[in-house]
Order: C-alpha cells, then structure tokens, then sequence
C-alpha cells in the first residue's frame, strides 16, 4: 500500500477501520455514530494540521454520556482528501489522534473510527465513485456493526451533512442528529436539530434511553 499503508489500520486502499479503545461490550447493543470534520470537531476545510483542531464542545457531553451508558462510540467519516492528493493517511492519522486525545482530555471516549478515503475525483487506488463505504452510502456503519455486534436498528447516528443522515437511513437507524439543521424524515429516519441547548438535551436523553 502507499503512504505507508502497513504502518496503518488499512482494510483496503481507502478504508481505515480502527480500535480506539479496550473497553468490550456485549453483542446487541447500539452505537453512537458521529461525523468527525464539522460535528465533533470544526470543519476547516480538509483538515490535515493538528494544530489547527478545535472540538466542538457540545460532542464532550454527547459522547461521555454514552461512555456513561456503555454504549460503543463510532466516527464515521469520509476522507475524499486522500483521494484527492490533498493529503496523506499519516497525515489523516495525526489529525484524528489530536481529535481523540482532545476528547480524551474531556473525559470522552471513541471506541472505533473508520475513515473512507475513496472520491470519483481521485487517483488510483482510491479514484472510485459511489463506493459503497463512502457515505451517503451505509458501508462504514455496516462493516462497523460486523465488527462490534451492533444493533443498528436502535443506533443513532450526528453529523452535519445530508448525506450523514442519508447513510444512517440507508444502514437501517431511525434516528439522527444534523449540526446546525432543521427537523426532517429520510424514509423512516427521524431527522431532528442539533442547533442549542434544547437540542442536546433531546440527544442525551435519547442516548440515556437506552
């Protein structure tokens, strides 16, 4: 692989799946899925400098209360700067790693991260369009739920784009968070707001539901 690809949890070329931590769970449960750029942290345009991440801090409460649930946490998150040269997964790697020990210094935990490195507008091996690990469609969440013995049907999944909601839609949830939208149905997904201090209290308290 390129880029140093075995130094790296690479499945394929363009899917990074990895343990982010040693807590087990037993099968059956639900997740938490979360976007990265743009939810847990701020967007800044195909992040590839760790210094330049800054969380967005209403994820602190949202992930420590399902730390607190034993609920397994899940970054999902496409990564079309691989594709595009923009960067490369050492970089990616440095990236996420400031972002789980900024969350880490929070008390909040990430238990798996998968990335997908796939985009039409790349270069070989990664140059492919509509992969099926690329959201909107649902693979990560999927091959997440493979790994963990995931119940999807009662996971819930944040992020700020249409095609995050899409992908939980697509990977059979029926609930979701959009940073910074409006209230909505995805087929049978539930779209609500992530917008103020109404919105999270809504979100934590779906996570303590469980």
């Amino acid at each position: 692989m390129a880029d140093g690809g075995a130094e790296f949890p690479l499945v394929e070329p363009g899917l990074w799946v990895e343990r982010t931590s040693t807590r087990t769970f037993p099968a059956g449960l639900p997740a938490l899925f979360l976007d990265r750029d743009g939810t847990i942290n701020i967007d800044t345009d195909y992040p590839s400098d760790p210094a330049e991440i800054v969380l967005r801090p209403q994820m602190l409460p949202v992930i420590g209360t399902a730390n607190r649930a034993g609920i397994p946490v899940v970054i999902v998150t496409n990564q079309s700067g691989i594709a595009r040269g923009y960067f490369g997964w050492d970089a990616f790697a440095a990236v996420n790693q400031r972002v789980l020990d900024l969350l880490a210094e929070g008390n909040a935990v990430v238990d798996m991260v998968l990335a997908c490195g796939y985009h039409e507008k790349g270069s070989s091996p990664q140059g492919i369009a509509n992969h099926p690990m690329r959201k909107p469609n649902p693979g990560m969440l999927v091959e997440a739920a493979r790994r963990l013995g995931l119940d999807l049907g009662r996971s819930l999944i944040v992020g700020d784009k249409l095609a995050d909601m899409e992908a939980g839609q697509r990977a059979g949830l029926a609930r979701g968070w959009l940073v910074d939208g409006r209230p909505s149905t995805i087929g049978d997904l539930a779209v609500s707001p992530l917008r103020d201090v109404h919105d999270l209290d809504g979100l934590l308290a779906a996570i303590r539901s469980f």
